[in-house]
């Protein structure tokens, strides 16, 4: 029998601190809020404890925050999408900040498995002075461990709203993209990482984010397939295509280390729980 799971997580100011408040129906849950940045950024892991999706399964997640607060929210682990035969795997998330507030989404990746039929898609809506910092990685079947990606479709689709939107389909037998040189060149990780405002960001601070964007991506071993751009005023993207998870994990964790304190004047450190 499919699972279908929804979240509401609300973030919501308490004098100088940050605090969340969930309800889900389904087996979806938020872990206790931690402030190892102090009060005023609420930290929470996002769980899902079977573990992954198959065909029929549909996760919801709504992610509201109120005017002033900071909310960041990361997984445990890798999100599974296994083999169908039939229906998708759904995962659908709306995000709605007011104005002033604050978000970091940063689920770790999501694994495609060989045969998935899979839609992950991420809808944003940002009120002026609203940002959002948030990341997106992928990785098609598992060639590390003998299981490449030969058969199924991946949908993913980006969107802030009136500003935005990347939306594609990665079928498993179009060799031209997986394997030509326009398209993926074999590589079977692809990770961006984007910055989102409510409203259009100063084209100084625009220049100076890319420029040190640039430099991070300059000093990796992925530097020669991976870019930061800014497709609009209200949007940069870091993109990287790499042969597997960790290294392109790796090069979105810097650039966000090196974006985080011109953005917020916050420390670059990572939340718990992550590894190196």
């Amino acid at each position: 029998m499919p699972w279908h799971a929804r979240l509401q997580l609300d973030y919501r100011r308490e004098g100088e601190r940050t605090v969340a408040r969930f309800a889900h129906d389904g087996p979806l849950r938020i872990l206790q809020s931690i402030y190892p940045e102090g009060a005023a950024v609420c930290h929470n892991v996002l769980v899902h404890p079977p573990g992954g999706l198959v065909g029929g399964d549909t996760l919801q997640v709504e992610v509201n925050a109120a005017a002033g607060t900071h909310g960041l929210v990361t997984t445990p682990g890798a999100s599974r999408f296994y083999r169908s035969e039939g229906e998708s795997a759904v995962q659908d998330v709306r995000v709605c900040l007011a104005a002033g507030a604050r978000l970091e989404w940063l689920p770790l990746e999501a694994l495609y498995y060989s045969g998935c039929r899979a839609e992950n898609r991420l809808h944003l809506e940002l009120a002026p002075g609203a940002q959002l910092l948030g990341w997106d990685v992928a990785a098609l079947g598992l060639p590390q461990a003998g299981q490449p990606f030969v058969r199924g479709s991946v949908l993913q689709h980006l969107e802030l709203q009136g500003a935005w939107l990347e939306r594609g389909r990665i079928a498993a037998d179009d060799r031209r993209l997986l394997d030509g040189p326009l398209g993926l060149a074999g590589h079977r990780c692809i990770a961006s990482l984007f910055l989102a405002a409510g409203e259009e960001l100063p084209r100084p601070q625009r220049e100076e984010l890319l420029e040190r964007a640039r430099a991070v991506l300059q000093e990796h071993p992925l530097a020669a397939t991976a870019g930061a751009t800014a497709p609009g005023p209200r949007v940069l993207v870091v993109r990287v295509l790499a042969p597997m998870v960790e290294p392109a994990l790796q090069l979105l964790k810097a650039v966000r280390r090196a974006w985080r304190p011109l953005l917020w004047q916050r420390d670059a450190a990572d939340p718990r729980g992550w590894g190196a």
